[in-house]
């Protein structure tokens, strides 16, 4: 049937879900649509991730130039 998963999913783990996030982009006449998942037992946040990458290039030292 017409919009029905190809095969039966026998555990809830491979259960069919709702994205957590869906994003959709124009380019031209084209529409993207980006589904997100995350992962159901993840400890750490979007926002701890992001603190870490902001703590790495803090300690790097990657400044950009500037010419002003």
């Amino acid at each position: 049937m017409k919009g029905e998963p190809m095969e039966k999913e026998k555990n809830s783990r491979n259960a069919v879900r709702r994205p957590d996030c869906v994003t959709e982009t124009r380019m031209g006449n084209t529409i993207l649509v980006v589904s997100g998942f995350f992962k159901e037992d993840a400890v750490s946040t979007a926002a701890d991730k992001m603190m870490r990458v902001l703590e790495a290039e803090s300690m790097a030292g990657n400044r950009p130039e500037y010419t002003a």
